[in-house]
């Protein structure tokens, strides 16, 4: 029996192409600043966005952390969104890392709506409060079900911040997924915010691996943060050349994980266990089911024949679309899922 994984799209593995790029990468010490791929993939990624300079990390985490790191100082807060992955899922590290604590906003299935980010900016003058020294958004939203910001929201967010000072940091682990979707042209997308963390092990199935983007200056403290955490790496470009690769060939294929996603909601529907879909507008499928005790036998069951999936919070389960699923993958899935009572 093949197991069709729907977990994550980090799952995913190397193409061959991606493989061959890989083995004949030209390789440096890039603690010196000596490997040709990492600096292509960096410079590839700055001109992207329209940024000056890229910092290549190994994680989403490591970037999303360098970057709270450097925008603020112990003491200081962050603004984000109560679900958001820098707050729920980096093990602490705001606090650990940066010592600052965090403002946390609802919204509407993980983004935040500007007017609150206006009334949750501290008076800088009240030495009782802490003070604001950050923003930082999440596009996709992965709590959210894999919800896109709209752009006149990500604008009016972004004016809030200039009016106060603020940097607005983006936690782009699934961006590309939203620019696909929006047709918005990343430099574009890129002038809203003073950095970006892009994911490549995700949607673009790079086997490790995110870049952080900004200005010359900002980067290069980042870089500094790196080696403080224990980030620098040496002939790294053996993993950056899959980074790189993903950009190159990667990008317009994720439309394909959009629709299968469309596909499986259809039958998710349908089933007589299932409450309630968050609306899939990306490549992940959250599904509320009517029974919330029975969350982890459903898993179990869809495990034993064949599809595997996550637990999400109580009484929810993920599906993910990725490069390594196929339609008729999908479509046995869907048959899968109509097994289960």
């Amino acid at each position: 029996m093949n197991t069709i994984d729907l977990r994550s799209d980090t799952v995913t593995l190397p193409t061959p192409a991606m493989m061959n790029a890989m083995m004949n990468a030209p390789l440096g010490d890039d603690v010196f600043g000596e490997d040709p791929t990492v600096r292509a993939l960096e410079e590839y990624c700055a001109d992207l966005f329209g940024k000056e300079a890229a910092l290549f990390c190994s994680s989403g985490t490591q970037t999303n952390q360098i970057a709270i790191g450097c925008h603020t100082q112990p003491g200081g807060e962050v603004i984000c969104h109560e679900e958001s992955h820098i707050y729920k899922y980096e093990g602490g590290g705001i606090a650990l890392n940066s010592g600052a604590s965090v403002k946390l906003l609802r919204g509407n299935n993980g983004r935040i709506k500007p007017e609150l980010i206006s009334g949750a900016i501290n008076n800088p003058l009240d030495v009782h409060l802490p003070l604001t020294q950050l923003v930082s958004i999440e596009d996709t939203a992965n709590r959210g079900g894999g919800a896109i910001y709209a752009p006149k929201d990500i604008q009016a967010i972004k004016s809030i911040c200039e009016e106060n000072g603020l940097p607005l940091h983006l936690d782009g682990a699934r961006v590309f997924n939203a620019l696909t979707e929006t047709q918005m042209e990343p430099k574009t997308y890129g002038r809203f915010y003073d950095s970006i963390s892009l994911c490549l092990s995700k949607g673009l199935g790079a086997p490790i691996g995110s870049v952080l983007v900004g200005s010359s200056p900002f980067i290069a403290k980042a870089r500094r943060k790196r080696k403080v955490l224990g980030g620098g790496m040496r002939q790294a470009g053996i993993i950056a050349a899959a980074g790189l690769f993903a950009l190159k060939n990667n990008i317009e294929r994720l439309k394909e994980d959009h629709e299968n996603a469309q596909c499986l909601t259809l039958v998710l529907k349908d089933l007589t266990w299932v409450e309630s879909i968050l609306p899939v507008e990306t490549n992940i499928i959250v599904v509320s089911i009517k029974a919330p005790a029975r969350r982890d036998e459903i898993i179990e069951s869809l495990r034993k024949e064949g599809l595997l999936c996550i637990a999400f919070g109580p009484g929810m389960i993920r599906f993910v679309m990725h490069l390594n699923i196929d339609r008729p993958m999908v479509e046995q899935a869907c048959r899968i899922l109509k097994k289960i009572q």
